[in-house]
């Protein structure tokens, strides 16, 4: 059975801050839409869901951000997760100028959590704290020509 990655879903508490700062590093808006009904209860698992979405795509055409902000039921504030922790928290971006990157999450209050590293000969990287407690792993890739 083929298989292929659709996206990864996000929920914010800020969906416009949010995409604001996904756009800057360079993905598009795909759509946007508010979705309800018993359809969106059945496929979540929430009676009453009610979110406003947008779906982004990285400049290359094959990642995709889907991003959700709840209306109802009301978005449960969580502590951000840290690196270590089980389950899903992160997102990786492969940049050309992580210097170029870090200047525009630095403009939505977004800072490395340590610093950047270097990987060998291989990558400049580094994980911030994106909107909604997001984290962001950038990596630039060094051997490129």
């Amino acid at each position: 059975m083929p298989i292929k990655l659709e996206n990864v879903g996000i929920a914010v508490s800020d969906l416009e801050a949010t995409i604001a700062f996904f756009t800057d590093l360079g993905l598009t808006v795909l759509g946007r839409e508010t979705v309800s009904g018993d359809w969106a209860d059945t496929a979540v698992g929430l009676d009453g869901n009610h979110a406003k979405i947008a779906l982004l795509q990285t400049p290359d055409g094959n990642g995709r951000l889907e991003l959700f902000e709840y209306i109802h039921p009301e978005a449960i504030q969580t502590e951000p997760t840290r690196p270590n922790e089980i389950g899903m928290h992160r997102v990786a971006f492969s940049v050309d100028d992580i210097d170029q990157a870090l200047e525009i999450a630095a403009r939505h209050g977004c800072h490395p959590l340590r610093g950047v590293a270097t990987y060998g000969d291989v990558y400049k990287l580094t994980y911030l704290r994106g909107p909604s407690g997001i984290i962001v792993m950038l990596a630039q890739e060094l051997t490129r020509g």
